[in-house]
């Protein structure tokens, strides 16, 4: 199937559009399979080191600099990296604008799972992964759990099945779906890549826009309103009371319940029983910074959520763990609505709230418009929390990260943060606790 990918590529003035992890894997692709094309590679900011080594290359064009969108206008086949927004692009009718999401999709279809939603689809992604690959089946995990599509080609066979991780980045200009398609939910979030909520929402669609009739689509009823307009065979909705049995016991909070019945459905079309999957589900170890338990060896115990970037995944959090004193939240501000998670945490308050960044300020500029009894404190580093908590926390206190808002205003990531939390939660002591 690779063959359909470099049929399309060959004879093309190709520019790799963004040079991060997914370019290279693109670059390497293209030298792998020797596609006979012309090569640009442009990026905003390419390294000297980069530059240099690029420029030794044969038939390889560069393109950096402030200007660099600029160079598309001298190819004919853009193939765009996730992280650049294509409403910033200015492309004519003879350009192709693709990825490598989408190609890979052309050419390995009826082996793909894919996997979105605006929070969950790393969970239920791994879990299907790991249902199928214990369970006997020939698996590959890629996508945006933090593996180019590219990279597992030469692993695939006829048998493998493929397990997608898709962000709504990578969908946005794709006009192939997946034979299997989960859609678990949609939230207001990426504004700042995507510009509108409609434009996110239209990305996200993708993943069964353009599905066959032979095709399925698992979707969460709450949404299903939004395949209206496609195939409607073929569609199974969660949740159902009939497969509340399924659990698993690193899973916690109904959320994870949700995304252990899509994956459910999923690896039940592939030829899996009930009673494997049941078995295989407690096996299954959870993902780092999704409602990771740290440690309690202080008194206190941390959970690390720093995956929770938009409000409904800190509430979810929050419900799972019924129980949390001391709640930290804020950092960058995409712009998204706060309501919601202001109304919860005047109807069911924690008793201490940190609070950071412009996201967390604004967050807390909603709850002081009304009376509160919440013991709110502003921070520009973590370690700040920790010195408090060292003052006034007590053993049988649950600190919990989950910050409603993205990273990069103080992170390289949300894992980047979740490891600092992680980091000084390792090393707070027992004895710097207060027992009143």
């Amino acid at each position: 199937m690779v063959e359909k990918i470099i049929n399309e590529l060959t004879g093309k003035k190709i520019l790799i559009l963004g040079f991060g992890k997914e370019g290279r894997s693109s670059l390497n692709f293209l030298k792998r399979y020797e596609v006979n094309a012309k090569i640009g590679i442009s990026d905003q900011n390419l390294s000297p080191e980069d530059i240099e080594v690029l420029k030794k290359q044969q038939n390889i064009s560069v393109h950096s600099g402030e200007n660099y969108l600029e160079s598309i206008a001298g190819y004919n086949f853009i193939l765009k990296a996730p992280g650049i927004p294509s409403r910033y692009l200015s492309m004519n009718q003879d350009q192709i604008l693709s990825s490598q999401t989408d190609l890979f999709l052309m050419a390995f279809h009826d082996q793909t799972i894919g996997i979105t939603g605006t929070k969950g689809k790393s969970t239920t992604a791994s879990l299907v992964y790991h249902l199928l690959s214990e369970s006997g089946k020939t698996s590959l995990l890629t996508g945006n759990i933090g593996i180019p599509c590219f990279d597992v080609i030469p692993e695939i066979t006829p048998e493998t099945h493929v397990v997608f991780e898709l962000s709504a980045n990578q969908l946005e200009n794709t006009c192939h779906s997946p034979h299997i398609a989960i859609f678990l939910n949609l939230y207001e979030e990426h504004l700042d890549h995507f510009g509108t909520f409609e434009a996110y929402k239209n990305a996200k669609m993708n993943i069964f826009k353009h599905r066959r009739p032979s095709d399925f689509l698992i979707i969460h009823k709450d949404f299903l309103y939004l395949a209206d307009s496609t195939p409607q065979t073929n569609i199974l909705t969660y949740p159902d009371d009939e497969m509340s049995g399924f659990t698993a016991d690193k899973l916690k909070g109904l959320h994870n319940r949700l995304n252990i019945q899509a994956a459910v459905l999923s690896t039940k079309i592939l030829g899996l029983s009930e009673a494997e999957i049941s078995l295989k589900l407690n096996t299954f170890k959870g993902l780092p910074h999704r409602l990771e338990f740290v440690d309690d060896k202080s008194g206190i115990a941390f959970y690390n959520d720093s995956i929770a970037t938009i409000p409904e995944a800190t509430i979810a959090a929050l419900e799972s763990l019924t129980k949390v004193d001391w709640l930290i939240i804020g950092g960058f501000d995409r712009g998204i609505n706060y309501e919601i998670l202001a109304n919860y945490l005047l109807n069911k308050p924690v008793n201490h709230v940190f609070y950071t960044g412009k996201a967390g300020k604004r967050i807390i500029e909603l709850i002081i418009k009304h009376t509160h009894h919440i013991d709110i404190k502003a921070f520009d580093k973590l370690e700040e929390v920790f010195d408090t908590l060292r003052e006034s926390g007590k053993s049988g206190d649950v600190c919990l990260l989950s910050p409603a808002a993205a990273s990069y205003d103080q992170y390289r990531n949300f894992e980047h943060r979740g490891d600092t939390f992680k980091d000084l939660a390792n090393q707070f002591t027992r004895n710097s606790l207060s027992y009143k």
